[in-house]
């Protein structure tokens, strides 16, 4: 059991998906309440950040308290509570024990980055560490109305976890991608 706080991130619009894909039915609960009692397997705290009270697990909350639909303004409710956070977003399913120790070593490693992240053919912003430290940046960002995560990395001291395989961070973003997921949990 890790002893850093994991944020499971589903406050967002799903757009793409039509539907709210925190709420889809995942293993035998709602994708949140999947993504929550899998992590508590692996973190002594999960909680998930969203934007009002809809799960169908005693899951802890984060309330993002900004009306803006995007991950970036609820970094500021989460370090309201915590000094450094797991951030993993709702629809990554398979994010797996082995690239979550990877991305808390390389954490210990280096003490001093703003944010520990893990990439792939491209970075994976909600799949890392991020540190207090990088309030400053992220409020400064939000002030000029820039909600975009990898932008505010480039600029930040931020430690990309390199990673070959693809598979630990398929993302169910459309309606096909999430009938694909629901093939691999079967």
């Amino acid at each position: 059991m890790h002893d850093i706080p994991c944020v499971i991130f589903a406050g967002g619009k799903s757009s793409r998906m039509g539907v709210d894909k925190a709420l889809l039915p995942f293993g035998g609960s709602s994708l949140a309440c999947y993504q929550y009692k899998r992590l508590q397997k692996i973190f002594d705290q999960v909680y998930i950040s969203t934007k009002d009270k809809k799960f169908d697990c005693s899951a802890k909350l984060i309330i993002d308290s900004f009306t803006i639909y995007a991950p970036t303004p609820a970094f500021l409710d989460i370090f309201k509570k915590f000094d450094q956070f797991f951030a993993i977003s709702v629809d990554t399913p398979f994010v797996d024990i082995k690239t979550i120790e990877k991305i808390i070593e390389t954490a210990k490693n280096n003490p001093t980055k703003n944010a520990i992240i893990a990439k792939t053919d491209f970075p994976h912003p909600l799949i890392g560490i991020y540190r207090k430290s990088i309030l400053f940046l992220l409020e400064n960002e939000i002030k000029k109305q820039n909600y975009k995560l990898n932008q505010i990395l480039k600029k930040a001291d931020t430690l990309f976890v390199q990673f070959e395989e693809e598979e630990p961070f398929y993302n169910c973003n459309y309606p096909e991608d999430f009938q694909e997921a629901l093939k691999k949990i079967c």
